[in-house]
């Protein structure tokens, strides 16, 4: 079995050295270049040809969200974001790489003596290892807008709904994704005005120390509200809740609850934890769709939600970074409508739209 070609971006030598050393004593991977800069990657990248691509972020001369936007707009292939911080300008640039075609972001690991220093070169092999596998697409540069909440490119109508019956009055709206879901949430959610009549419950599969940084990105981008649940919090219209790191989100009793059961799909948050319990809380006068993601995560529970008799989508194929979830719940049965992504928020508008309409006349 060949091994799995890495490139590795980084200006700092001491980084690079530690890189080096970390993905160089994992047998699964050759690293076949090391690059101080952009420049000098995107030189030798059709030379080279890696299967993934390590970035940092802050760099000399362009940087990684200018780097990723020309090689997924020229020569795509999946990249991997590290960066060393979780808040500031750094984390925002990171998080608008994953929105630029960037599948993952991960913590640069820091020093061999460091507590924490085991597990995070474990998450960096481990998700270079996955994301290699994944299929990335040509991006069209011209179509990302990072200053305003604008969708990326024209949205053309959805499909027309198929015949399944949707209840007159929303509770609220899941969304679940994990691998290429910041791009596709953020799609979404940039896209629903802030009138929207529902509340929003999210499950995003990211590491725990981006999270805060994820929610305070996503609100920047939607007119939405995007917060953190607090345990018992009573959800409201307008806003989008996510669980805080290394906890499922649950609704109970018309409020919100955090979890530490055990993980699903080897996942914590889970969505098939959400999305369960938004079967069990509001039946169906609830809305769901499942993302882009890998594994199956999501799916189960969006089955239970469509035998509740909610109304589910999973994002069709031909959009998604990664086939797998979806799959997985197309595969159950549990998607009453299998959308590309462009089409999910004018979907989600319509229904909560229609349904508010008809309660009211």
């Amino acid at each position: 079995m060949s091994k799995i070609r890495v490139m590795i971006v980084e200006d700092s030598a001491v980084v690079r050295l530690l890189l080096q050393h970390i993905i160089g004593s994992d047998d699964r991977f050759e690293i076949v270049y090391l690059a101080e800069s952009a420049e000098d990657a995107l030189r030798a990248l059709e030379r080279v040809k890696p299967d993934v691509i390590s970035l940092d972020i802050r760099l000399p001369g362009m940087n990684g969200l200018d780097a990723t936007l020309h090689i997924m707009s020229t020569n795509p292939m999946p990249i991997v974001v590290v960066a060393a911080s979780v808040e500031g300008s750094e984390l925002n640039i990171a998080m608008n790489a994953l929105r630029a075609g960037a599948v993952g972001v991960v913590e640069k690991p820091v020093g061999t003596s460091h507590d924490d220093y085991e597990t995070v070169a474990k998450h960096l092999c481990n998700q270079l290892a996955i994301m290699s596998q994944v299929k990335v697409v040509k991006q069209a540069r011209r179509g990302l807008n990072y200053g305003s909440s604008a969708p990326a490119a024209p949205t053309p109508p959805p499909a027309p709904a198929p015949r399944q019956a949707v209840p007159k009055v929303v509770g609220a709206v899941g969304l679940v994704a994990s691998t290429g879901g910041p791009n596709a949430l953020s799609r979404v959610l940039s896209e629903l005005p802030k009138t929207f009549p529902a509340p929003i419950f999210l499950v995003q599969h990211i590491t725990p120390s981006f999270l805060e940084g994820f929610v305070s990105w996503l609100d920047g981008l939607t007119e939405l509200s995007v917060k953190i649940a607090d345990p018992g919090e009573m959800p409201l219209p307008g806003f989008v809740y996510l669980p805080p790191m290394d906890r499922h989100l649950e609704v109970r009793q018309g409020r919100l609850w955090h979890s530490r059961a055990e993980e699903v799909c080897n996942q914590r948050p889970s969505g098939t934890v959400l999305f369960q319990s938004m079967a069990r809380e509001y039946g169906p006068t609830a809305v769901a769709a499942l993302l882009t993601g890998m594994g199956a995560d999501g799916a189960e529970g969006l089955l239970a939600m469509r035998k509740a008799g909610a109304y589910t989508i999973a994002e069709d194929a031909s959009t998604c970074v990664v086939y797998g979830m979806p799959a997985a719940a197309v595969q159950l049965g549990a998607a009453s409508e299998v959308l590309p992504l462009p089409n999910v928020a004018r979907r989600l508008i319509e229904l909560v739209g229609t349904r508010r309409r008809e309660t009211v006349a």
